[in-house]
């Protein structure tokens, strides 16, 4: 059996050059070592859930707390295991299979603004003696960080081409699916690793409703099987929009949503509205995500970058994009997850509030 191991770490490195000093107002709101030696229910939560194509979803089975060496020290650990190509045990995924699993933890907390921060270390793989050379990397397999937030919409569908008085949230420039529906979506990944079984490009995209950009940075350094730290600023703000009226907007959790066709889309993307007096307005956006590894910029987010709160994600797992895996067993291991809060005055919370919800059930049967 081929095993390979990707270890995920807490920051333990401390005064490193790079994004500077936090604001006053930094709030540390995660601060998780795993040290109770369980996954806190009130803090966590563990996925069954599938999404896109080549795999059999994320499974609670595949994410467990054991025992590491981390810095010199016998300490706790959070472990997502992979299940590649060639993986026949007892775990399985949708439909029963069990190849292409992997495991998934979520923050109970949705988060905004702020900084996000993990050393990380990727392999070297460990194979049996007996076994056949190691690949340097688990090529198939996509360990991720990644913050995600989701909420539905629907009106009728001979409503679909206008705005609806009685559903605030409901935008026709936002159709999905064709049957008038719209998904207000925020996503932030910092990074996703192994695009076709490549680990020295880094994908690190955004997602503000129905827009998409990806891009990708030299993250090869922080692939060496050496110690890491990534860290990524996720910053928002208010911006004016000029020309907006009382009779363009619409009032609903505690926000203002534009209401009317005549003002382009590409201008607020979707995202609410503070009213400041009688016809002004200015918008909640998102400003950038800038990345660095060991207090190096890599690259940053300008384009799309959500404003709404959204959970974090920390785990591996297999899309088809990520290529073959042959191999039968990885590791992600997480020492400790540390998150502090900007509450820039951007950030839009109470609108994306539903935990990600499991799709299939324990014996591979897809939910309604």
């Amino acid at each position: 059996m081929q095993i390979f191991s990707l270890i995920l770490l807490g920051t333990f490195c401390v005064g490193e050059a790079g994004p500077g000093p936090m604001p006053e107002t930094a709030r540390l709101v995660v601060d998780e070592d795993w040290s109770s030696g369980r996954i806190d229910p009130a803090r966590w939560y563990v996925l069954r859930k599938h999404w896109g194509a080549g795999n059999h979803g994320v499974v609670p089975e595949n994410v467990r707390i054991d025992r590491d060496i981390v810095q010199g020290h016998n300490r706790n650990v959070l472990v997502c295991t992979a299940h590649g190509d060639r993986y026949t045990g007892p775990v399985k995924g949708l439909g029963g299979n069990t190849s292409r699993v992997g495991g998934v933890l979520v923050s109970k907390p949705f988060l905004a603004s702020g900084r996000y921060e993990v050393v990380m270390r990727i392999g070297p793989p460990q194979t049996r003696d007996d076994g056949p050379p190691a690949l340097p990397h688990p090529s198939g397999a996509v360990p991720a960080i990644w913050t995600y937030g989701y909420r539905f919409v629907q009106v009728d569908p001979a409503l679909q081409d206008r705005f609806v008085p009685d559903a605030p949230l409901y935008n026709p420039h936002m159709k999905a699916y064709g049957t008038g529906a719209n998904e207000y979506w925020s996503e932030l990944d910092f990074p996703e690793f192994g695009k076709e079984g490549d680990f020295s490009r880094g994908l690190y995209n955004t997602f503000c409703q129905n827009r998409h950009e990806s891009r990708t940075f030299d993250v090869s350094s922080a692939t060496d099987g050496r110690y890491h730290t990534l860290t990524t600023e996720w910053r928002t703000r208010l911006q004016p929009l000029a020309g907006i009226t009382d009779a363009q907007v619409v009032e609903s959790l505690g926000y203002w949503w534009i209401c009317d066709a005549t003002v382009p889309f590409e201008r607020y993307l979707g995202n609410p509205l503070k009213r400041l007096g009688r016809d002004s307005y200015v918008l909640y956006s998102g400003q950038e995500a800038v990345h660095w590894i060991d207090g190096r910029k890599i690259g940053e987010n300008r384009r799309y970058v959500p404003a709404m709160a959204a959970q974090l994600n920390l785990g591996v797992w297999l899309p088809q994009w990520a290529g073959p895996a042959p191999w039968e067993t990885a590791e992600v291991r997480f020492a400790s997850v540390r998150v502090w809060q900007y509450d820039d005055p951007g950030d839009v919370r109470g609108v994306l509030v539903d935990d990600i919800t499991d799709n299939f059930t324990p014996d591979g049967h897809r939910l309604p």
